[in-house]
């Protein structure tokens, strides 16, 4: 039954909506953000690490974010600061992540998992995934109806806009990179923590399927996360095949959606019109 793809559904959606979120806020602030692949990939390994040093996974939760936050600002020192191409830094990060974390651990021992917790009629999850449409409705506030939120979408929108008040588009593109290793190293330590390990490239791809899902969302937190639970239902029926349908074509499902999804909706998604653009 379909009601039986709901929990594998929301663990698949979890870290992707995460770096979901990260990317919108990035992308908002004018920044392309392909390094949420790596993000959450040094997340993952922060976590494990973390918990593995201390015997705590609240440590190896803000080792992780700390990791994320790290990678992020990498990124942001390359692209805002010295105006390195985006994309290419992006990809850079990525295979500076997988590298690294290859080899300092290629596979890890087995870690305890984050707490979860029971609710009536929903089941036991871990604390975030029902952190997760918190901060999708937090992030629509903050963006849409906060001064500091108009002030974060200016960066990538009008940058006149930023330098009538006097502001710095600078600083609101160092917080929106921030916010989204953030947000990307959440999502990569709660992929460590369902699974209990790390192991070298864990992350097979999902900070992509994420800023698809970005884009799909037309850069907005709502629609952006609600399409990850869409990607994570595909997920769910590769791993579920009750039907024997053949192996290799479940396993592409997620990414053949992908397609599609880029294929409709890139044409008729507005990115941030000043999204990619070097100018301050």
């Amino acid at each position: 039954m379909i009601l039986d793809l709901v929990p594998t559904t929301l663990r698949m959606a979890t870290p992707l909506g995460f770096a979901a979120l990260g990317g919108i806020y990035s992308e908002r602030a004018g920044v392309i953000n392909l390094a949420l692949e790596g993000m959450m990939l040094i997340g993952a390994f922060g976590y494990v690490v973390g918990t593995q040093v201390s015997g705590s996974t609240w440590f190896g939760l803000l080792v992780g974010i700390g990791f994320g936050v790290g990678l992020a600002l990498l990124h942001a020192v390359a692209t805002v600061t010295f105006h390195a191409e985006q994309v290419v830094t992006g990809i850079g990060i990525n295979i500076l992540a997988l590298g690294i974390t290859e080899y300092l651990l290629p596979t890890s021992k087995q870690v305890d998992g984050l707490p979860h917790w029971q609710l009536p009629f929903i089941g036991s999850y871990s604390f975030i995934v029902y952190l997760l449409p918190v901060l999708m409705v937090v992030s629509h506030i903050f963006l849409f109806k906060t001064p500091w939120g108009l002030r974060l979408r200016a960066a990538g929108e009008s940058t006149e806009a930023l330098a009538a008040l006097s502001l710095r588009r600078t600083r609101w593109q160092y917080l929106g990179i921030l916010l989204s290793g953030l947000f990307a190293g959440v999502g990569g330590c709660f992929l460590a923590s369902e699974v209990h390990y790390f192991t070298k490239g864990m992350t097979a791809g999902r900070g992509y399927l994420a800023l698809a899902a970005v884009i799909f969302g037309n850069w907005r937190p709502l629609s952006g996360v609600s399409a990850c639970f869409l990607f994570g239902f595909a997920t769910a029926l590769e791993l579920a095949n009750r039907w024997n349908i053949p192996g290799q074509l479940l396993n592409s499902l997620p990414y053949i959606l992908t397609m599609i999804v880029l294929i409709g909706f890139v044409g008729t998604s507005r990115p941030p019109a000043s999204l990619g653009k070097m100018k301050s």
